[in-house]
């Protein structure tokens, strides 16, 4: 699988893109304020953008999806249920943040934890990853665990932010122990915001996850 990122916008956020290269099905993560550069991608390579998987529902992650929706009007919505109120208040969230939102089209399928989600010869496994938000997940790479979109829930020597409505610092760092950690060092990291990083990177230097062990039985 091929991914390629997409930064754009006041909040430098990182729209993604995941690719199988032999049967050109792709899936569209977090479309932004990149989801313009990220739609030449699809039309120049011939990709068959087959969904939009959504790691969670804060405004600067979904700014992108009525223009997603007015190109390819049948593409399905994915979101974990647990995000739907912050959802079904993107406009007013960008608002309270200075941006202007079109109001994104409703979810149509709903994401779990364990739930594998294919693209072509390829497969995402989603993990619910609650802290920067109830219902954030990530996608792994399930064939070799080569890369991560860990999207708001770990960066480069950094975490998400908990400060902002329904966050919760003690379940970020739970989510980062069982579901980050306990994936291999190579594993590359995409994030929502700035460059990816690896879970060897961040074990051994972010000052957020020192001292950090999976729970019991991980």
């Amino acid at each position: 699988m091929r991914v390629e990122r997409f930064p754009a916008g006041v909040f430098d956020q990182n729209t993604w893109l995941a690719w199988c290269p032999h049967s050109l099905d792709a899936v569209a993560i977090d479309p932004g304020a990149g989801a313009g550069d990220m739609l030449r991608k699809v039309n120049e390579d011939g990709l068959n953008l087959v969904a939009v998987l959504l790691t969670h529902a804060h405004a600067d992650h979904v700014e992108g999806l009525a223009p997603v929706r007015d190109r390819h009007p049948e593409v399905p919505i994915h979101l974990h249920p647990a995000d739907r109120p912050l959802y079904d208040w993107a406009v007013v969230q960008a608002a309270h943040l200075g941006v202007k939102l079109r109001p994104p089209p409703p979810p149509t399928h709903e994401l779990a934890h364990g739930q594998s989600f294919r693209v072509g010869e390829s497969s995402l496994e989603v993990r619910h990853a609650p802290g920067h938000s109830p219902g954030h997940v990530i996608l792994v790479e399930e064939d070799a665990r080569s890369f991560a979109i860990v999207a708001d829930v770990v960066f480069s020597g950094s975490i998400g932010r908990t400060d902002l409505p329904v966050g919760d610092h003690a379940v970020l760092l739970r989510t980062i122990a069982d579901e980050i950690l306990t994936l291999p060092d190579a594993t590359v990291l995409h994030t929502g915001h700035g460059l990816s990083t690896s879970v060897r990177e961040e074990r051994a230097h972010n000052p957020f996850l020192q001292g950090l062990c999976p729970s019991p039985g991980r």
